[in-house]
């Protein structure tokens, strides 16, 4: 597209002004054949609207060293510093985030959502790759769940 600079989702960027979740519910139509046919009832998917891959930030690595993500505290305490891989060639990195905030906001529309449509609610992660990262997701969807 011969741009100057990589430009960032739009929207990814309108998804992160927005805060909250994106619905996405399917149009059922009685003379239109379901995919799988056995399914009697809509499955809606909740998705996420602000921070993870849409306010990442990746860039390339041209040469061995080593990648390293670094978490300073506004107070001034001491801070914590992940060795994340030791490049031996080029390749390529990637930081991420989220904010328990969101997450909870996140939480918190899914749970009204299905309590409006008198629906369940099924929470879906991979925490045994993210242990931390989506490991947040289910402790708060647990908290608030118990509430």
């Amino acid at each position: 597209f011969k741009l100057k600079k990589m430009w960032k989702s739009p929207n990814g960027s309108i998804r992160n002004i927005l805060g909250g979740t994106v619905f996405r519910e399917p149009i059922i139509c009685k003379n239109i054949p379901r995919l799988v046919p056995g399914w009697t009832q809509p499955i809606t998917i909740g998705r996420h609207a602000f921070g993870d891959q849409y306010r990442a930030t990746d860039f390339v690595i041209t040469k061995p060293g080593k990648f390293k993500m670094v978490f300073t505290p506004a107070d001034g305490s001491k801070g914590n510093e992940w060795e994340v891989f030791d490049f031996l060639s080029g390749g390529c990195g990637l930081g991420m985030y989220n904010t328990d905030e969101s997450i909870t906001g996140f939480a918190h529309s899914c749970f009204q959502y299905a309590i409006n449509k008198r629906w369940p609610l099924y929470m879906s992660t991979k925490n045994t790759i993210l242990k931390y990262y989506d490991g947040r997701f289910k402790d708060i969807f647990q908290e608030i769940f118990e509430e």
